[in-house]
């Protein structure tokens, strides 16, 4: 049974400094136990989506090529749409529920969630390669020279660089990877009553390290973003994530001041006070909105079985302008390219 509700709460006009009146303000007690956010398909559902999938895969579509009008899904769409909404002006995330990852193959997997993701977004690009279908997946990587979903390490909470992330569970590992969520409304909120100074200075710019990843035009290792943006009275947040330590030492990034390192740590320490575990089921898809929801991953030992080891899929989404996001923060939300990127689609981690 669905016992999906949107938020009814009203969003008040926001600015730095100020408490925030939003319906992406949650609490952990607010949540835990709760099913109001999580869609749990019908049967119904289910075979449209599985028609769909079908339907593009038998005419042999890349998946680059499935957009949300050939991925056709007549009952389902109005459901997405408003799951989008809510994504987007609501609560800021929705757990999808019911297909068998179990019972499809990874491009019948694949396929479901891109179909469903273009019905949210559109797909951007994520990393160099040319990825528009991601994998969080270990590869024995050094989370020191590479992004953390290359690896099996614990990932603070942030934010990936799109308006929407989502992840399609295709196996849990066998333990930890844990995944958390946080409000980063109710975040803003409770620091500003704990430390007003320190909500300030994370109203400043920050650098980042883009980690080599630089597009066409730009020369610079670094982009600068404030941890607590503001635009037309909407709220926007960015992570204190492992990309601005990793801008420590970059050529024309000035080094953190005191006041600075204490405002990200107590950042740090208040996060996972007022985060909650979403319970991940294999062929669940968890949709965040990047601007008002923060998301970690505990430490995780993978199965000794290659075909069991931990596997996401991921999609980065735009919406278009659907939300006011700062300029700090829009114009590194478009998705990770360089000059000789070309886009695909591959279906396992590499």
């Amino acid at each position: 049974m669905n016992q999906w509700e949107a938020s009814n709460k009203q969003r008040r006009y926001a600015s730095l400094g100020n408490p925030i009146v939003d319906p992406a303000e949650w609490l952990p007690s607010e949540i835990l136990g709760k099913k109001f956010w999580i869609w749990n398909f019908s049967e119904r559902e289910i075979r449209e989506i599985e028609l769909a999938a079908s339907m593009v895969n038998s005419k042999n579509c890349n998946l680059l090529e499935i957009s949300k009008d050939n991925f056709y899904l007549p009952t389902l769409s109005n459901g997405l749409s408003k799951i989008r909404e809510e994504i987007i002006e609501g609560r800021g995330f929705a757990l999808l529920r019911g297909l068998s990852a179990d019972n499809m193959s990874v491009l019948e997997f694949a396929t479901a969630f891109w179909g469903i993701g273009r019905h949210i977004g559109d797909p951007i690009c994520q990393n160099t390669q040319g990825h528009m279908l991601g994998h969080v997946k270990d590869l024995d990587k050094d989370y020191s020279k590479v992004r953390g979903y290359m690896t099996n390490a614990h990932m603070a909470f942030h934010c990936d660089q799109s308006d929407i992330i989502a992840l399609g569970c295709i196996h849990n590992a066998m333990k930890g990877g844990h995944h958390m969520i946080c409000s980063s409304v109710a975040l803003y909120n409770r620091m500003l009553e704990v430390d007003p100074d320190a909500v300030k200075l994370l109203g400043q710019n920050f650098f980042r390290s883009r980690q080599g990843e630089i597009p066409p035009g730009e020369t610079l290792n670094w982009i600068t973003q404030p941890v607590f943006g503001f635009k037309d009275g909407y709220f926007a947040a960015r992570g204190v994530s492992a990309a601005i330590e990793k801008a420590q030492g970059l050529k024309g990034v000035p080094m953190l001041t005191k006041d600075q390192r204490s405002a990200l740590q107590l950042f740090k320490e208040m996060a996972p006070q007022l985060a909650t575990e979403i319970p991940f089921e294999h062929g669940d898809i968890l949709l965040l909105c990047n601007h008002v929801i923060l998301h970690s991953r505990t430490e995780f030992e993978d199965w000794p079985q290659r075909d069991r080891k931990r596997h996401l899929l991921r999609l980065w989404l735009t919406t278009n302008g659907a939300r006011p996001v700062p300029n700090e923060i829009s114009r590194w939300s478009n998705g990770i390219y360089t000059e000789n990127t070309r886009f695909c689609v591959p279906l396992d981690a590499v």
